[in-house]
């Protein structure tokens, strides 16, 4: 159920309902896909949860800015800077809280998110944890809640998400089909070899580096679009719905947390 639908007077009967909040990105996907790739992937696993889950849960449209500094070097990405984003998802939450609710998911298909979408909540929570143990505040990637599940897919090479990859391309073609480039699909593998870090997040990195996509790859893709299929975008989202409405129906039934009182007395 879409929260927007609703009248003001009607959103107190639906308080109760945990409201998901699918949010992406505007940004380059390489040569063959749209800007707004990681918001139509997320709005399409946002669907497809809610056409599952019916009334039981509320969600929010998908917001369709994120932040994407690391894409500013390739032209037609719109970003908002990490320390604005984390504000704009703190007034988001907390305008939940005021008009009721108390779980809330934040469903994410744009990894420069993450760190300031984890941020958000942090604050948040510490602001409300003592006045409100029923208050929930959860987050998760797409990716990252059916990684192992779409890794797994027959004919699929990649084991985890990169960018306009094998994975996002494919869902791509399935739900949006006419918006790929199917002729311009170029991608970059980084020659650079290391036991702790995978230049192009092909693989596992045991230490962290920044650098801006652009540093990455000169295409603004990573991974293998060439080897996406519309059959294979289609069993993408199958897992990824799957994961996200398993989630969201076992998030309805989270109970609350009250703090532990703390230990003044000395140990000795």
């Amino acid at each position: 159920m879409q929260l927007g639908n609703l009248t003001w007077t009607k959103v107190a009967d639906h308080v109760h309902k945990v409201v998901v909040v699918p949010i992406g990105s505007f940004e380059q996907h390489g040569h063959h896909l749209p800007l707004l790739t990681d918001t139509m992937i997320g709005a399409e696993i946002a669907r497809r949860a809610e056409a599952e889950l019916g009334d039981s849960a509320m969600f929010l449209p998908t917001l369709w800015i994120g932040a994407s500094d690391h894409h500013l070097g390739f032209a037609g990405t719109v970003s908002l800077s990490m320390e604005v984003y984390t504000k704009a998802l703190i007034d988001l939450v907390e305008s939940l809280i005021g008009a009721g609710f108390r779980k809330i998911f934040l469903l994410n298909s744009h990894a420069g998110n993450i760190v300031p979408a984890g941020t958000a909540l942090y604050e948040v929570n510490l602001r409300y944890h003592e006045e409100m143990p029923d208050l929930w505040l959860t987050f998760a990637s797409w990716f990252d809640l059916a990684r192992e599940q779409v890794a797994g897919l027959d004919g699929m090479t990649q084991q985890n998400v990169l960018h306009a990859c094998e994975w996002e391309t494919s869902v791509i073609l399935r739900a949006h089909g006419d918006l790929v480039q199917r002729k311009t699909v170029k991608t970059a593998r980084t020659p650079f070899k290391s036991d702790f870090y995978s230049p192009d997040q092909s693989g596992r990195s045991r230490v962290s580096v920044t650098k801006t996509i652009q540093q990455m790859t000169p295409t603004g893709a990573l991974g293998r679009p060439d080897l996406a299929s519309e059959d294979k975008g289609e069993r993408i989202l199958q897992a990824a719905v799957t994961e996200v409405v398993a989630f969201v129906r076992e998030f309805d039934r989270w109970e609350p947390t009250k703090p532990r009182p703390v230990n003044t007395k000395p140990s000795f």
